[in-house]
Formats: structure tokens, sequence, C-alpha cells
């Protein structure tokens, strides 16, 4: 997801869409579309795209500049708001993750050619598992590791 597409999302999932956050942002719909298509040299300010954010719930700005940065964003649990039934169903999460990565790599490699639509399943199913390990790791230290 690139920052556009961030920012187009969050727009989406705020009540009353376009109009709204323009509004909520202190601006009219023109300054904030301007903006969000980089129209005549403007571009949308990191505080806003915060606050844009922060407004609709979501995480799709921070999960743009991972993915820019060449990473994966990771939301972790809320401290005190997970149990070991948690970490088991993460455990699941991620030896269903491995497995579809196991039934990719063996279909995209009985040709013993990789294509590009291939790659990037691949890229995005590694992408899941790394996200699920680290969100597995930190509902293990939530839980164990409950005086450091």
């Amino acid at each position: 997801m690139n920052l556009r597409q961030a920012h187009q999302k969050m727009i989406d999932a705020f009540p009353g869409g376009w109009d709204t956050m323009a509004t909520a942002l202190g601006m009219t719909r023109d300054a904030l579309s301007n903006r969000v298509y980089e129209r005549k040299g403007q571009a949308v300010r990191t505080q806003h795209s915060l606050e844009m954010q922060s407004f609709t719930g979501t995480s799709f700005f921070a999960q743009a500049i991972a993915t820019i940065s060449g990473g994966v964003f990771v939301k972790l649990a809320d401290p005190g708001s997970v149990n070991r039934e948690d970490l088991h169903s993460k455990f699941q999460e991620l030896w269903s993750e491995v497995g579809e990565l196991s039934r990719a790599y063996t279909a995209y490699t009985d040709d013993d050619h990789i294509d590009a639509r291939e790659r990037a399943d691949l890229e995005r199913i590694s992408d899941e598992i790394q996200r699920t390990m680290q969100e597995l790791m930190a509902l293990m230290f939530q839980i164990f590791c409950k005086t450091e």
C-alpha cells in the first residue's frame, strides 16, 4: 500500500467521507483532494496523516510507511487483554500461513520458474508470516514476561 492509497482508505473509513474528513482537518474538500492527489505541488503533511489515522482508528498510514520502508506493520494487542488461548490461536494461524506458503511454493515451482505474479503472492504470504510471528512473540511476552 502506498501513501495515496492509505489516505484514500482512511478517508473512506471516516463517517461522511471526503467532506467530513476535510472539515475535521480544517480544510476544504478541494484542499484535501489536492493534497491527497498531489496536485499543484501539494502533499498531505505527516501531521494530517496521523490525525486521519487517529480519527478513523485505522493503521493504514503506519502500514504504508512500513511497506515503503521494506517492512510490515504489526499492531500489538493491548496489555492485559490477552491470554493463553489467544497465544494458541496465533500459533495455529502461523502454522496455517506456513502451510499456505508451502502449497504456493510447490505449485509455483512445478514449472521450474516463478513469474512476477507468483513472486508477489509468495512475498504477500511471507509478509503475513512475519507479521503473525511478531504478533505471536508480542503475545508470548505479554503473557509470560509480566515483571519486565
